[in-house]
């Protein structure tokens, strides 16, 4: 069981996710995941920087964290070619620290050129392809190729790691799920979902790793705790697949204008009680998830990383060993 942090590039900006990667590797935690945004959910959140700016500044910053991006859709705002570049230029900074993590997108992202916003199961077929081609490009070779979505004409990526990155597969279905074990070497999920994991393991991902998503909001007071909470991350509440299809934050916002602290509490971890951030992260783990990252929503990223140092990541490690 490895527990890692949540980069937040919605709520915080660029030095401040280069100190809080730095914070989270001297509180304990083993990897990172970092979301990939041109947008941010509500304007609440106020941010959206770069994430392969950002990623250079944390190599620099930390020596022992695992970090990947959560993650990143190299099919229609970015060309998959771009993205194979540019993590081949991030692992080369982290030399066998980071990991690529992709999925299908959101409207929220991928609308900014005004291309057409595919169906979902088009946007898996996509997906697939933009995946080989970045394995192609990979292999250091002078690189054609002619797929179905992509296009790449005589293309070689010259600044490549001695360690290639491990390539995850975000899903929230069984389609994905299958796509991630048939094509991924791990699985990116945000539910603790036993029969997603088994859909992955059956469909080749046997062994690999998958990866899970516990959001909190860490504060002394747990009245407060869900004020923030509703102001920051109201989205939590939101159903279905309309996490995909909306293409603006003012959108998500008339969305959660009916959300309450009571329903934001059911979906995320609010207030200081230890115990149930505990019984929050091996909710996963008896799931069958051997990685859980912790988004902490808010400004207390400092409170946060205090009570999770020294009393929830101790205890949660003495879980593990007597396991």
């Amino acid at each position: 069981m490895r527990i890692g942090y949540a980069l937040s590039s919605e709520e915080v900006g660029p030095r401040e996710l280069v100190r809080n990667a730095r914070r989270a590797e001297e509180a304990g935690f083993e990897f990172a995941s970092i979301s990939d945004h041109f947008h941010p959910w509500i304007d609440n959140q106020g941010q959206s920087s770069f994430v392969w700016s950002a990623l250079g500044g944390i190599a620099h910053a930390t020596e022992r964290l695992m970090v990947g991006t959560g993650v990143t859709c190299p099919m229609i705002r970015t060309h998959p070619a771009i993205i194979a570049q540019a993590a081949a230029t991030t692992a080369d900074m982290m030399p066998g620290r980071f990991y690529l993590g992709v999925g299908t997108g959101e409207a929220l992202n991928e609308h900014i050129f005004a291309d057409r916003w595919p169906s979902a199961d088009e946007r898996r077929d996509m997906l697939e392809e933009a995946i080989e081609v970045i394995r192609k490009l990979w292999t250091g070779g002078l690189t054609s190729f002619y797929g179905s979505y992509y296009t790449v004409t005589d293309a070689r990526i010259y600044t490549l790691p001695d360690q290639l990155p491990p390539i995850y597969v975000a899903a929230s279905g069984s389609k994905s799920a299958q796509l991630a074990g048939r094509v991924g070497d791990g699985l990116i999920t945000t539910a603790p979902r036993k029969e997603l994991v088994d859909e992955f393991r059956r469909a080749g991902g046997d062994g690999k790793p998958v990866i899970g998503q516990v959001t909190v909001c860490w504060h002394a007071d747990e009245a407060e705790a869900r004020r923030r909470a509703l102001h920051y991350w109201p989205t939590a509440v939101a159903p279905g697949e309309l996490t995909q299809e909306l293409p603006l934050p003012r959108h998500f916002e008339q969305l959660a204008q009916t959300a309450t602290e009571e329903e934001i509490a059911k979906q995320i971890i609010c207030g200081p009680d230890v115990q149930r951030h505990i019984d929050a992260i091996m909710e996963f783990v008896n799931a069958g998830f051997d990685h859980v990252y912790v988004h902490q929503v808010g400004p207390e990223q400092d409170e946060f990383f205090a009570a999770y140092a020294h009393e929830i990541l101790p205890e949660l490690r003495r879980v593990a060993r007597a396991a």
